[in-house]
């Protein structure tokens, strides 16, 4: 199973980034991937109007899709554009929990209202039921890192409850295959309790690699993004600039 992961658009008027998703769109569609998943941070500045124009681009992709929620977008907003197109697991908390093509697929929804931080600890509970309802290692998404980026401004804003989170994914049935967040917009990999921990590059402007106050390298990224490649029960998964 191929499938493509984008994240951080935060797409407003005239700020460039609905055609930053255009050229990513495209390049995914010579993909083909089976399936295509946003992890957060549609818009900025609640600008409503973007999640239509959004919608109308994930559709070039010619491919199923799914979306979570990130700190910046207006979740009933998001909603109330895609429940036609994007199943959630619960109305409250815009989890997802399926099963495509044999993987299981979990988003989870980290943010909280007014925060730019997030927050697992709540949904621990229906992570570990969700996560034990399968029979087979599953794929999990969500906005927000679970593990420090080094750069100190967003890990201050980074997800609350990587603690528990690591606990519980050691007494699983079947611990993650993976864990892809975003947030960051740089593209990163790390381990949490033994287990992968992905952050996409953003569609956006990406963050400079501020990993020291007195040196601020240049930023030249382009857009990124993620392809995560399921065979055999195998995960590859790669950074991918366009």
């Amino acid at each position: 199973m191929l499938i493509a992961q984008i994240t951080d658009i935060h797409a407003a008027p005239g700020n460039g980034n609905l055609a930053r998703l255009h050229g990513v769109i495209s390049w995914i569609a010579t993909v083909r991937p089976d399936l295509l998943i946003v992890t957060g941070d549609l818009i900025d500045d609640g600008w409503h109007a973007g999640y239509p124009l959004i919608e109308a681009e994930l559709k070039r992709a010619n491919c199923r899709f799914l979306v979570l929620p990130g700190n910046s977008d207006d979740k009933d907003a998001m909603r109330d554009c895609l429940q036609g197109t994007v199943k959630w697991a619960d109305k409250t908390a815009l989890h997802i929990s399926e099963l495509i093509m044999g993987l299981p697929i979990v988003g989870m929804d980290t943010t909280q209202a007014g925060e730019t931080r997030g927050d697992i600890t709540r949904h621990l509970d229906w992570l570990a039921g969700t996560l034990d309802g399968f029979s087979a290692p599953a794929l999990v998404f969500m906005h927000h890192h679970l593990v420090p980026s080094g750069i100190a401004p967003i890990d201050r804003v980074m997800c609350h409850g990587a603690k528990e989170f690591g606990e519980l994914i050691t007494q699983v049935r079947f611990p993650p295959i993976a864990v892809c967040s975003g947030h960051v917009h740089r593209s990163m990999s790390a381990v949490i309790a033994g287990v992968p921990a992905y952050i996409c590059g953003s569609i956006c402007p990406a963050n400079p690699l501020l990993l020291d106050n007195q040196i601020i390298p240049p930023v030249t990224d382009p857009p990124a993004l993620m392809i995560h490649d399921v065979r055999n029960g195998y995960l590859v998964s790669s950074h991918v600039s366009v």
